[in-house]
């Protein structure tokens, strides 16, 4: 199967975009295919309309949009930026309100503090109902992200404990995607 993390921090020295990595490192010990969709990477300008209605959509958006289709399933992982979800995550949900439909998402918050970016989620899952995109029930968590993982995604402390997490958070997104198959054929 085919799963887009989207590591939604555009912020200079964001730290939610390790728990991105610690989960393509994780999805790469696997059978799946993965794609890091590093919104920092594309740039795109504040949103003004969906693709669909684009007159000149630039490359960046088509390759997103190319990228994303192609996914069975998407890992949005997301930093908690005063209790909601930073623009450039919410660009990319309006940009293809469309291609969310059905499509199994899974959550994975992150923050400095303790609380694991949990505020985040009530902001976060409204909009991705409100588009009819699948959103698996389990989350991942991640408190004091810059304890728990390392610049390239490696598991700096409690590795028994996240590789346990990791693998129940990855196993859920697994069932949807499944299932979804076999609604499909």
């Amino acid at each position: 199967m085919q799963i887009a993390i989207i590591s939604s921090s555009v912020r200079t020295g964001r730290k939610s975009h390790n728990a991105a990595l610690h989960l393509k490192r994780t999805l790469e010990e696997t059978p799946n295919t993965v794609d890091l969709l590093d919104l920092s990477t594309f740039n795109f300008p504040i949103f003004e309309e969906r693709l669909k209605f684009m007159k000149q959509p630039s490359m960046a958006v088509l390759d997103f949009a190319e990228r994303f289709r192609k996914a069975d399933g998407v890992i949005i992982v997301t930093p908690e930026y005063n209790g909601s979800f930073p623009a450039s995550l919410k660009n990319v949900i309006d940009l293809l309100t469309e291609d969310w439909k059905g499509k199994p998402v899974s959550i994975c918050t992150a923050s400095s503090g303790m609380f694991a970016g949990t505020q985040v989620m009530v902001q976060l899952v409204f909009p991705l109902w409100k588009i009819k995109a699948w959103v698996v029930p389990s989350s991942m968590q991640v408190p004091k992200v810059q304890e728990a993982f390392g610049d390239d995604g490696s598991v700096l402390q409690d590795a028994e404990g996240w590789e346990r997490r990791t693998k129940l958070f990855l196993d859920d997104l697994g069932w949807a995607m499944e299932a979804r198959r076999r609604m499909d054929s």
